[in-house]
């Protein structure tokens, strides 16, 4: 019997909400289930002390080492990290990194297959590079190369001699002057990026992406996990952790696109998964697991803003979801291939 580890920065199952939906996922799969952070774990003698969901409630539990790891989060101390290393170099793990939004927009540029649906994307390095671009291109994005969930997100529009700086819930107009001082104060912690403001509206205005979310299945192969709109309330970040709403994808499309609709959702799908196999293959590491953050414009055609190799939660989620039980037998499928390396998937 296969035994999966979730491992996790957190120390106590009880506080990651889909714990205990993975740990239902395992049982109906007959794969034995524990949670553990780094802290737990015993190197000289390869055991953790984990919890498992038995009778109904977590229970601390010594077990030995784990087939496979399912890595939710990363390292949040360089003594977890060497700790991770070491479990790494022995045990498979699901889960790999994939580096920043920058490196994720040159690699697949570089692959050139998908590199017409890239918006053209640059790393800050002077204030005077994005009012100088402004000048060509009255609207850009702006937003930090390692930010996530719609952090930090930056609506800037030349309006005349001006420019109108939109943030979550702020707006405010600058002159040239004042737009380069807000940029070099927002450079000295974090880096950014910006790029050409791509409009996805719906028919009433609102901003919105379509997420869409694949995984690796029993055999090793893609599938489509799930597709949904991420709509937002105001503004331009369509992330549903920024106040922004969903709905089921094919009544969406039918009331944005009409009769066409049908043929929107089925070049999503292709797209979705013929891009993650691309993409997997552009990286040493297998990938599991894949969220990216797709537009359409006015022609309908896609745009790639970004790609997530930690998706997170989708809206639907449910213990009953197929996404959980994807990857329990996806670590099944890494547990049984694990010693004949990457090439063994069927991708």
């Amino acid at each position: 019997m296969t035994t999966v580890g979730m491992l996790s920065h957190r120390k106590d199952p009880k506080t990651v909400y889909k714990a205990y939906s993975y740990a239902a996922a395992a049982k109906m799969e007959d794969v034995e289930f524990v949670f553990f952070s780094p802290g737990r774990v015993n190197l000289s003698e390869r055991t953790i002390l984990g919890w498992v969901y038995e009778s109904g409630e977590w229970i601390e539990k010594t077990v030995s080492f784990p087939d496979v790891i399912y890595n939710i989060s990363s390292a949040h101390t360089s003594k977890q990290q060497d700790i991770i290393d070491q479990l790494r170099a022995e045990i498979p793990f699901t889960s790999y990194a994939i580096g920043d939004k920058i490196s994720v927009y040159e690699r697949i540029k570089v692959a050139q297959k998908y590199a017409q649906y890239l918006i053209p994307s640059f790393e800050i390095m002077r204030p005077k590079e994005v009012t100088s671009y402004l000048s060509m291109h009255p609207e850009i994005i702006v937003k930090p190369v390692t930010g996530h969930k719609g952090n930090d997100v930056i609506h800037i529009k030349r309006t005349g001699m001006d420019y109108s700086v939109n943030e979550l819930h702020d707006s405010h107009t600058m002159t040239k002057q004042a737009l380069e001082e807000f940029l070099k104060d927002l450079m000295k912690d974090t880096t950014f990026l910006f790029q050409p403001f791509i409009q996805s509206k719906t028919r009433g205005g609102l901003a919105y992406t379509l997420r869409l979310h694949t995984q690796k299945n029993g055999k090793g192969q893609w599938t489509v996990a799930t597709i949904y709109p991420q709509i937002a309330v105001e503004g331009v970040v369509a992330n549903l952790s920024k106040g922004g709403y969903t709905s089921e994808l094919t009544k969406f499309l039918k009331y944005e696109f009409g009769e066409h609709y049908f043929n929107i959702k089925r070049t999503l799908e292709q797209f979705a998964l013929q891009f993650s196999k691309h993409f997997d293959s552009l990286y040493e590491d297998s990938l599991d697991e894949l969220g990216m953050d797709v537009g359409l414009d006015e022609h309908e055609k896609i745009w790639l803003y970004e790609v997530n190799w930690r998706p997170g939660v989708p809206p639907i989620f449910n213990l009953n979801s197929d996404i959980t039980r994807t990857m329990i037998r996806y670590a099944c499928y890494l547990h049984e291939t694990s010693k004949g390396g990457k090439n063994d998937e069927l991708v």
